[in-house]
């Protein structure tokens, strides 16, 4: 083990989650982290419990927070439905915590399949890999819904401040029971979702593939398509030519079947859902939910660093029997490395950006010399496969992270 740790600056706003990826949670940091740095951060339970217990105000506080210190990584959260209500005796069925944080933050998220030498994609055809831009704010995410139980007339009415009403538009006339959802968006927050999208396109040198419905939202989507393509006129088609990148638009039905016969290499931008579902897409087909980075970036210049996927409900429900589980943590450390990476560049600590590179390469590593868990085992090509519980591992990460550590530190 290295003999100096690490020292932070600035804290990190750590934000705790639910079921097995909170034990991984304090695993990772256990095996991973706190041997080597000196962690600093400002923690927020943000457990389905304790979000209950407050009304949901943790969850406000720690995007807040995010707002003061800049960077935020946080756990996966449960989303409760019917069944987790009834399951943890809560209050009320909470909205997704990664929805409000989103919503507070405004931004993009962007996500990317983690790649390793000895696990292939399902798609063969795929070489490079698909980043999913994700817009991170509104539509079925901030919706408002109501369950109809009689007969009746909906309606979509919009008033100004002025108490005038200016459209009013039936949605609906029902004989019978049914649901009713509206969703909104913002301009601001769609420009700022065009922006991000183009920079981190230009960053990257990659082309930029968007897509929504416009012809059947012939408002709504529509909107989306009409203030990319002004943004794109104005500000960045020059940029792009010289660059030799692109900048393609197309119906989402379209883009999937594309993105199919694709060799990859382009970021996909995706409204707030259909981000959501093409991104575990995506990650899947690369390999498994656990091997995609998200990361939340703000106009504003904030960093929220996640896993991509759920909390690992069925191997928390075999640990609390005390049987081992074998559940794969890696986009968990890469919320990790991609939050201390960040946080170094913003407070010029090299050794810190050096410690996240650093163990994201042990990971790899780790996998690549065929030490897996039990999700990678049909799909890893190792000449000789070891598939080992969570924490073994962690600990085979952290050997192969004290050798590179070793080298430079």
């Amino acid at each position: 083990m290295i003999n100096k740790k690490i020292d932070m600056i600035v804290p990190l706003v750590e934000m705790d989650g639910d079921e097995m990826t909170r034990v991984l949670w304090k695993m990772i940091k256990d095996i991973l982290i706190t041997p080597y740095v000196n962690l600093k951060t400002e923690y927020y339970d943000l457990g389905v419990e304790k979000r209950d217990e407050t009304d949901d105000q943790i969850t406000i506080d720690a995007a807040e927070a995010i707002k003061k210190y800049g960077v935020g990584v946080k756990c996966a959260t449960i989303t409760p439905n019917a069944a987790r209500v009834e399951e943890y005796k809560l209050k009320k069925m909470w909205k997704s915590p990664n929805g409000t944080i989103r919503s507070i933050l405004d931004g993009t998220v962007f996500r990317e399949p983690i790649i390793v030498n000895t696990i292939h994609p399902y798609v063969k055809t795929w070489n490079k890999p698909i980043v999913i831009a994700r817009h991170a704010y509104g539509d079925v995410y901030k919706n408002v819904e109501y369950r109809v139980d009689e007969a009746g007339k909906a309606e979509l009415v919009f008033t100004n401040n002025e108490g005038k009403e200016l459209s009013r538009q039936t949605i609906h006339e029902f004989k019978d029971k049914g649901v009713l959802m509206s969703m909104h968006n913002r301009d601001k927050s769609i420009e700022s979702f065009a922006k991000s999208c183009f920079n981190y396109a230009l960053e990257k040198k990659i082309d930029l593939w968007f897509s929504t419905k416009d012809t059947i939202s012939k408002t709504y989507d529509a909107n989306f398509k009409e203030i990319f393509e002004r943004i794109f006129e104005a500000e960045y088609k020059d940029k792009f030519q010289k660059a030799g990148i692109v900048y393609f638009y197309t119906l989402i039905d379209d883009v999937v079947a594309r993105i199919v016969k694709s060799e990859g290499g382009m970021l996909w931008a995706c409204k707030n859902y259909d981000g959501d579902v093409m991104s575990d897409l995506v990650a899947t087909a690369f390999g498994s939910l656990a091997m995609m980075t998200s990361v939340l970036v703000s106009p504003q210049g904030y960093f929220e660093y996640e896993a991509a996927h759920g909390t690992v409900q069925k191997h928390y429900y075999k640990h609390l029997k005390g049987e081992v589980t074998s559940t794969n943590p890696m986009a968990t450390i890469f919320a990790w490395t991609g939050a201390l990476r960040k946080r170094g560049e913003l407070d010029k600590i090299e050794e810190l950006v050096t410690f996240a590179d650093k163990l994201e390469v042990a990971c790899i590593k780790t996998i690549d010399h065929g030490t897996i868990t039990k999700d990678l085992a049909e799909l890893s090509d190792a000449s000789h496969k070891n598939v080992v519980t969570s924490e073994e591992w962690l600990r085979a990460t952290a050997k192969y992270l004290e050798i590179l550590l070793s080298q430079n530190l």
